[in-house]
């Protein structure tokens, strides 16, 4: 039994994909003979290029119209010759319960919803506790079928030594000694601007940080549609700050995370990687909601002030957007600053 072929449908945005990885893990733990895939995105299939327990990526692309008809075929002739034993479905969209039973993947469990039961071998009822527990747990409980049982294992991601070696080569081109401190900052989002904090206070976080400490670098990150959010953030500022916005892939960002000390973000996909990277965190929340998608490790690391419209989900804000305008950069700083007193681990 256990040298089966499984294979996970993984998320599609990042920090949920990031939020998935324990099910590898803990996949790998209970199956460690199986051969493991995992089919995701591109380029969100890049996360999981070192992950020691997939033994396959299988890498599709979001395509329009005739294209994407054309995709769907090469990926259920793909599945079909994959013949896989086990699928675990983590998204919750008709389409990827539908794929799977036309690559006839033998067992395919998924949550139900959506008009899947019918293509599931395993329909499950979301958890009761769905709206009130972190995500990771929620997909943890897609394996409840195969015997496994909900664990303590946290996402995880993993970079390689030379990818380590090539970030700190792409910092010197831009002046910097190599085991520098860094302090990471990410001021963007996906979802949309109401799980952003104010520009102007990242920048006034930025500035009180090079006052305070005159021996470090801070690195901007973003993709290119934070581009011109980023640049009018670092717009005059000391050489010591670093734009990285839309220069870097997910690999890159892996490693350039996985160096700085400290990493100040909004609720994102970077915040996730960062966790999975055990990068100490200090995480922003407004409109979103901490304990069902903040960082599994590091819940200690957000700032939420929990105003009476928090969280409402939105991605603008239709009134005074009260609750980032209620978190000050001087108590931003002191988080930053708390963390840098702790011990941790010298990363060169």
């Amino acid at each position: 039994m256990e040298e089966q072929k499984i294979i996970v449908r993984m998320p599609n945005w990042i920090g949920d994909l990031v939020m998935a990885t324990p099910i590898l893990a803990d996949l790998r733990a209970h199956f460690p003979k199986a051969e493991i895939t995992a089919m995701c995105r591109r380029p969100l299939s890049a996360l999981l290029e070192k992950d020691p327990n997939v033994d396959e990526l299988f890498s599709f692309s979001k395509s329009v119209g005739s294209i994407r008809r054309n995709e769907k075929r090469n990926v259920i002739e793909k599945l079909v010759k994959g013949r896989y034993d086990i699928g675990v479905i983590l998204p919750n969209s008709l389409s990827s319960a539908w794929l799977f039973a036309q690559g006839s993947v033998k067992r395919r469990i998924g949550f139900k919803g959506n008009f899947r039961r019918l293509l599931l071998t395993d329909p499950l009822p979301f958890p009761k506790e769905r709206k009130a527990q972190h995500l990771t747990l929620t997909y943890k409980a897609l394996l409840k079928p195969l015997g496994i049982p909900i664990s303590q294992t946290p996402p995880a991601l993993f970079v390689a030594s030379e990818e380590v070696a090539h970030a700190w080569e792409v910092l010197g081109r831009f002046g910097v000694d190599k085991g520098i401190p860094l302090v990471g900052i990410n001021p963007g989002a996906a979802y949309g601007s109401a799980k952003c904090w104010l520009p102007e206070r990242f920048r006034e976080v930025t500035e009180k940080i090079l006052e305070t400490d005159k021996d470090l670098n801070i690195l901007y990150f973003g993709d290119k549609s934070h581009e011109s959010l980023i640049k009018e953030i670092c717009q005059g500022l000391p050489g010591r700050v670093i734009n990285l916005a839309g220069v870097t892939n997910l690999r890159e960002l892996m490693a350039l995370t996985s160096l700085c000390r400290i990493f100040l973000t909004n609720d994102s996909g970077p915040m996730h990687i960062a966790d999975a990277l055990s990068t100490p965190l200090v995480a922003l929340f407004g409109s979103t909601d901490e304990v069902v998608t903040g960082p599994y490790s590091q819940a200690k690391g957000v700032i939420h002030k929990h105003v009476a419209c928090s969280p409402c989900f939105r991605r603008t804000c239709p009134i005074d957007f009260r609750c980032m305008k209620g978190i000050e950069s001087d108590e931003v700083c002191q988080k930053i600053a708390a963390l840098f007193e702790g011990s941790y681990v010298e990363k060169i």
